[in-house]
């Protein structure tokens, strides 16, 4: 494996400057055959290693000297690579059992060391703590101005209660998403996410303007406690579960229907107009499943006085339920990460590697003028008489 990602590497090398040439045509970056052999400590063992060799026959203008071939793999003389002790845990977080990497890797690496499952797990304690880490890093720099909250329940191996993990995603002022906390709590109570809402303030995270979350959530009371100023736009996709789940599912399709009239309304006028509608047509015979729109669509419609090119992100907490799909299929996987503790650590590393791909909000230009104080009608800004004096 690591031989085959060395002359890769050189592949691409020479492939990028392909087009150098001297006055003759002839190319100034060629192979030169291999290096002498040498022994190069990985996570899985000792590894026999004879490097491609480059020619650069380049001269670099400023110094005058000609350039060299530098491998970001394995760098020259170099006897460890990092690289391969750190692709070990992450093929172990994204599905790989500990028992199955001798008969997938033995045949790449060419030995069975160091590939115990002994070796996977200490490799994997380093998760640990980065978790614990990210848990006392200073928020005073950044700005959250909406964040998605939600209670994830993962299955462990051992005689627990089922691990929950309370996570919050955040919309920094330049529109990407983070991660802001994550932690374990005794289910969804108002004192674990107390406790963790208190915490993000003691590291100095400001109040956010908008939270988005489920109903059902002791979050919503911890919140007043602690950021009293934070608006409420509770998840329509856990709502349309609530409702559907007070109906016959006779009834499914056509309050599914309604549902979507209320929450893809032009505007709140419409919106609360589609509302009536549905009460109409279902609070004779279902008035729970009624009571359950009509009791919280003040804060079920809170979206609308954000920019509409938001309404989008703001209405579920849809950021959070698919990155945890890959935490749900991992646990699968290993029939649980083990433990508390190594739950909340393969959860951390899983949800730091989504990151990267996640992509930030639409118009990502209009979240600073949200914590700005903009006032916004309909999804439209409203220009006031200050502002455009100013």
């Amino acid at each position: 494996m690591l031989t085959a990602a060395l002359e890769a590497e050189v592949d691409a090398y020479l492939a990028e400057l392909s087009q150098e040439r001297d006055d003759r045509g002839r190319r100034l970056v060629v192979r030169n055959g291999h290096a002498q052999p040498r022994e190069v400590m990985t996570a899985a063992g000792a590894v026999e290693v004879r490097a491609p060799r480059v020619n650069d026959r380049r001269i670099d203008v400023d110094s005058g000297q000609r350039q060299r071939f530098r491998s970001v793999i394995l760098p020259p003389w170099c006897r460890k690579s990092p690289k391969v002790a750190a692709v070990l845990p992450l093929l172990y977080l994204h599905g790989l059992s500990t028992g199955d990497f001798v008969p997938a890797l033995e045949g790449f690496l060419g030995s069975a060391a160091g590939l115990s499952s002994a070796t996977i797990t200490r490799l994997s304690k380093q998760w640990t703590d980065d978790y614990h880490a990210f848990c006392q890093r200073d928020l005073s720099g950044v700005d959250y101005v909406y964040v998605w909250v939600d209670g994830i329940h993962v299955n462990v191996r051992l005689d627990e209660d089922k691990l929950c993990l309370l996570v919050i995603v955040g919309v920094r002022a330049d529109g990407t998403k983070e991660l802001v906390a994550l932690a374990d709590g005794y289910r969804e109570s108002t004192g674990s996410w107390a406790d963790l809402l208190r915490d993000c303030a003691r590291r100095g995270m400001r109040a956010p303007i908008l939270a988005v979350g489920d109903g059902a959530l002791g979050f919503w009371a911890a919140l007043r406690e602690v950021f009293p100023d934070t608006r409420a736009q509770r998840c329509w996709f856990h709502k349309a579960a609530n409702v559907l789940s007070a109906l016959p599912k006779s009834a499914h399709p056509g309050a599914k229907n309604a549902l979507a009239e209320i929450y893809n309304a032009e505007d709140k006028r419409q919106a609360h107009a589609a509302a009536r509608v549905f009460a109409n047509t279902y609070a004779a015979k279902f008035p729970k499943a009624t009571a359950k729109v009509t009791d919280d669509l003040d804060v079920l419609l809170s979206f609308y006085d954000y920019p509409a090119e938001h309404w989008i992100h703001l209405r579920t907490t849809n950021p959070i339920e698919s990155t945890f799909a890959t935490v749900r299929h991992r646990t699968r996987v290993t029939k649980g990460p083990g433990s508390g503790a190594a739950g909340l650590a393969m959860a951390f590393k899983l949800i730091e590697s989504a990151q990267q791909r996640w992509r930030a909000v639409n118009a990502p230009h209009l979240v600073a003028l949200v914590r700005a104080g903009a006032t916004f009608r309909n999804g439209q800004l409203v220009e006031r008489s200050d502002l455009v004096a100013a």
